[in-house]
C-alpha cells in the first residue's frame, strides 16, 4: 500500500485553472479528494479547496517557496460576502442584528435583483 500523498504542489485543473499549496489526501463521504491548502501570509491558509482526482490535469511537486509564489500570483481567495445572495430577512434588519453574520453584511449591495453579483460593475 502506498503512502498518502502530501507535500507542496502546483495543481493544474481541467478548465485551465492553476493554484498551488500544501496538498494532502482526504476522504469525504467515502470518496477520496485532494485537499489544497492555499498559503496566505504566515502559517494560516488563505483558502482550502477539495478536488476529485479526476479534475486534476497535472500535479507538479515543488518547494514551499515556489508554491507560495504561484499561490500569490493565482490570487485564490475565500468566498466574499458580496458574492452571496442577500437574504430578504437581512435586507431590512439593522447591521449586526444577526449574530451569525458580519456587521457589514446588511450594507452589501448587488447588481442583480436576486442578489448575485454578475461582474458587470463594481460590487
Amino acid at each position: 500500500m502506498s503512502e498518502p500523498l502530501q507535500g507542496w504542489f502546483i495543481v493544474e485543473l481541467m478548465g485551465h485553472r492553476r493554484l498551488a499549496g500544501r496538498v494532502t489526501e482526504q476522504t469525504i463521504a467515502g470518496v477520496g479528494f485532494l485537499r489544497v491548502d492555499v498559503p496566505g501570509v504566515g502559517d494560516e491558509p488563505i483558502a482550502t479547496q477539495f478536488f476529485l482526482p479526476t479534475a486534476i490535469y497535472a500535479l507538479t511537486p515543488t518547494t514551499e517557496a515556489m508554491a507560495r509564489r504561484v499561490a500569490e500570483a493565482s490570487r485564490v481567495e475565500p468566498v466574499k460576502e458580496w458574492e452571496l445572495p442577500r437574504r430578504p430577512a437581512l435586507a431590512s434588519a439593522p447591521a449586526g442584528s444577526d449574530p451569525d453574520e458580519p456587521e457589514d453584511f446588511a450594507d452589501v449591495s448587488t447588481a442583480e435583483e436576486d442578489g448575485v453579483w454578475d461582474g458587470s460593475r463594481e460590487p
